[in-house]
């Protein structure tokens, strides 16, 4: 299992329309093969910022799978002008998996 870690600063102003619209942009990503779960959380201390954490089977699932899919065009047309700056995407990998 691979964990993407994108931690995403939304444009003043507009936090609320961005967790309407990513209500929307969650079935995108939901339906893509290698894609396991994914949360979006609300920094407390941080207005207008938030983390998105998805859980994939593998990099190349979310980078060639997602990324390269119509479903990725939908999600970038509804939520990419919300971000400012736009968001360093990691991928890491859980070190206490069963070998």
């Amino acid at each position: 299992m691979i964990l993407e870690v994108a931690i995403l600063k939304v444009k003043s102003g507009r936090s609320k329309q961005f967790e309407l619209d990513f209500q929307i942009a969650e079935q995108y990503i939901s339906s893509i093969k290698g894609y396991i779960k994914h949360s979006l959380m609300k920094c407390l201390e941080v207005d207008n910022q938030y983390i998105l954490l998805v859980e994939w089977v593998s990099v190349e699932a979310h980078e060639i799978g997602f990324r390269k899919s119509s479903q990725y065009q939908k999600w970038k047309t509804l939520l990419h002008d919300y971000y400012d700056p736009f968001p360093q995407v990691l991928h890491y990998e859980d070190l206490n998996r069963e070998i």
